[in-house]
């Protein structure tokens, strides 16, 4: 299954959201306009689901309480409303739908409480809260029956959909750091920091096939790359090694301290795409890499996760990225800031970028122009000039 619709209501950026989703979606926009955040809901749903640590209270706690998820141009509702639709493919009628309402409570202790929670299987509405029981009992909606084993028998499937959400945005520093220990309040591995604890409790055959296949995606990207595999050192460290030919006759070993910072994330990107066929969450994956390999990407991103029918969902700011032909517009998500929140509109839609696309244009180069800073220029303009006037004082 994939998500193929996502309405949100007083979501963080967004006071309104109502897009179709696919197999791949890029979502774009200017710094600060809510790419992260947009991604945060399926990690937020992720985190009410996952049985270990999970639940609702945790999950709004662990991002600042419910005053920083609810949009500050929320005013027609108080309450922040997520409806997720799942089917097997764009276009289709959802298989599941699910819908979760949460509200605070306006006087004293100001309880975080579920405000309604939906489910359908096809038209079937086989979830619909508040019920009576709910209602002689308020303290049954702190929790969602998402999170509940013995409640969510019913809709099993969309749990299980939920908590095995995976979000990549794996930091080389943090990785090569042995010492360190970055989790956030969740207790989640954030940065990637456990990736090659990960890699080596993969059952052998299984890490030794996915292996095989990233060398020969990185063989075209990386110069002198071959034979990457795993090995455990004599403290019981997990680590990754690869051998560089070059002109000595016995090639050198390397392990992943000696990895360039695009070569690690490009690693942890093919072992997540190769890793399940559930949703995967992106954060710039172009960072730390050529724009060379950074435009192959996309169709990089689309042979791997064809095999899994994995969606993937992710962030960008490259045009080396979007310059893939091979790129839709239905695919791509534009964030627009405004007055009244970030709107969310899709490429396809918008009148003067399919124009642009039938001139010839990249999706990149149509859209990422309207994500730049207003009025940029001239503040790089006076900045400079300014820098100026204090040379001469």
């Amino acid at each position: 299954m994939i998500v193929t619709k996502l309405k949100l209501t007083n979501w963080r950026n967004f006071l309104s959201v109502d897009v179709d989703l696919g197999m791949r979606c890029f979502i774009v926009g200017p710094n600060a306009c809510g790419k992260s955040n947009l991604l945060d809901v399926f990690r937020f749903l992720r985190d009410i689901a996952k049985p270990q640590g999970g639940g609702l209270q945790q999950a709004v706690q662990s991002r600042g309480g419910f005053s920083k998820l609810k949009c500050l141009t929320a005013r027609r509702t108080p309450n922040i409303e997520i409806e997720v639709h799942l089917a097997n493919n764009r276009g289709e009628p959802p298989i599941w739908r699910y819908e979760l309402g949460i509200r605070q409570e306006g006087s004293w202790p100001k309880r975080l409480l579920v405000a309604h929670e939906r489910v359908w299987n096809g038209e079937k509405l086989v979830l619909n809260r508040p019920d009576d029981p709910d209602t002689k009992d308020t303290a049954r909606l702190t929790e969602t029956f998402l999170e509940q084993t013995n409640a969510n028998f019913d809709f099993r499937e969309v749990t299980k959909y939920f908590e095995s959400v995976s979000y990549l945005h794996l930091v080389p520093q943090l990785l090569r750091a042995v010492d360190s220990n970055q989790t956030n309040k969740s207790g989640e591995d954030f940065y990637g920091r456990n990736f090659l604890v990960k890699v080596a409790k993969t059952p052998e055959a299984t890490r030794r096939k996915r292996l095989q296949k990233i060398e020969q995606v990185l063989r075209a990207a990386v110069p002198q790359f071959t034979d990457l595999t795993d090995m455990v050192d004599e403290a019981g460290t997990p680590h990754l090694e690869v051998t560089y030919k070059h002109w000595r006759p016995d090639a050198g070993r390397q392990r992943e301290d000696q990895f360039s910072d695009g070569t690690i994330r490009l690693i942890g990107l093919f072992w997540s795409l190769l890793e399940s066929n559930t949703l995967l969450l992106l954060e710039e994956p172009e960072l730390s890499l050529h724009n060379r390999i950074v435009s192959t990407l996309a169709p990089a991103i689309y042979k791997l996760q064809s095999e899994k029918q994995r969606q993937v969902i992710l962030s960008t700011h490259s045009s080396a990225l979007l310059s893939d032909i091979g790129i839709g517009s239905e695919e791509v998500l534009l964030l627009v800031p405004g007055k009244e929140g970030t709107k969310v509109q899709v490429a396809s839609k918008i009148q003067e970028i399919n124009l642009l696309l039938e001139g010839g244009m990249t999706i990149g180069e149509a859209v990422l122009p309207r994500t730049d800073p207003e009025n940029f220029d001239q503040f790089l303009l006076e900045f400079s000039n300014g820098n100026k006037h204090q040379h001469r004082s």
